[in-house]
């Protein structure tokens, strides 16, 4: 079988700190987010190709990080975009994907900037126990989260109702853009397009095709992170390091205090400072700072302030509060 990791996304949320980088390339201590999905499928023998989706804007970037990488697998399939407006859609740019690499296999497509806990391979376990598409559902736990995501609705594990985004959810159990395909199903995703149906979110296509063909849900219950926002992403770094900090041995600390949940990237300085739920990129100096629930980027220089929620792009100057 084959896989497809979605990346072509532009991250305009987490902007400034996704303008230069893919936001799956984010890091969640010592990997990233699409690192962690990579590797499962890199050790799953039953998937012989994964295709990296994105687009020509990060194209470059992508190139790098997996020439970098030790993972074999992930090809790179590149989107004919550049800017947010010029994108496809998910489900336009899936069809063009498969088109383009000629797959006909079963597929297995998971989004590149979820951080899931578990295990891809008992996905694919559960996928092929069934012998039919299959997505991965979680409940958020909220009806008010609920609205932002696909709705997924089971008799027993099959995929009875699917609304996505719906105004009033009945229930908390969403699509969390893991999917699996049969060969058979690839056609259809034409077949879809091509009466007009929207090209954007997958779940759209999985709500029409769940009433021409069985779909089944594999349901989870420990941690899931859709990484989209600020908020989300340091929710995803807090759930990894359990309470913990990770500092970098080339990070210098000079009186300062590291509270939990702190990423401390290499050669970063924290001079007189107290950092708390935040993430501090390589190179960037704190002093005389309380820098909480916040995301500074490589080689930022912050001096004598009081941060909260912070999103602060690389190469800033921040001194006195001017």
């Amino acid at each position: 079988m084959k896989a497809v990791v979605l990346a072509g996304g532009y991250a305009t949320r987490l902007w400034p700190i996704t303008k230069n980088r893919p936001k799956m390339f984010l890091p969640i201590g010592e990997t990233t987010v699409i690192d962690r999905i990579f590797a499962d499928l890199e050790e799953d023998e039953r998937v012989d190709e994964v295709f990296v989706s994105t687009n020509e804007r990060f194209a470059e970037d992508f190139e790098r990080h997996l020439a970098d990488s030790p993972f074999e697998k992930p090809t790179l399939s590149i989107e004919d975009t550049s800017e947010e407006d010029e994108k496809f859609g998910v489900v336009g740019a899936l069809a063009q994907l498969v088109d383009r690499e000629n797959v006909d296999d079963d597929l297995v497509v998971i989004a590149g900037d979820n951080l899931i806990s578990f295990d891809v391979g008992d996905f694919i376990d559960f996928f092929e126990r069934n012998g039919a598409s299959g997505l991965a559902a979680y409940d958020v736990g909220s009806r008010e989260l609920a609205k932002s995501y696909g709705l997924v609705e089971l008799d027993g594990e099959q995929v009875v109702d699917f609304q996505e985004k719906p105004d009033d959810p009945n229930s908390t159990l969403v699509s969390i853009a893991c999917y699996a395909f049969t060969q058979d199903t690839l056609p259809m995703l034409e077949e879809y397009l091509s009466g007009g149906n929207n090209p954007d979110e997958p779940g759209w296509f999985v709500q029409w095709l769940q009433s021409h063909k069985p779909v089944y849900a594999y349901t989870f219950e420990e941690a899931w992170f859709d990484i989209g926002t600020p908020e989300s992403y340091l929710d995803a770094v807090a759930w990894y390091l359990d309470g913990e900090s990770h500092v970098a041995d080339s990070a210098t600390l000079d009186n300062a205090t590291v509270g939990e949940n702190v990423h401390v990237m290499d050669d970063a300085e924290l001079l007189n400072a107290s950092v708390n739920n935040a993430v501090i990129f390589p190179g960037a100096t704190i002093r005389d700072c309380e820098v909480r629930n916040s995301i500074i980027d490589e080689k930022t220089h912050i001096e004598n302030m009081d941060l909260s929620g912070a999103l602060i792009g690389a190469h800033t100057q921040i001194t006195n509060g001017q």
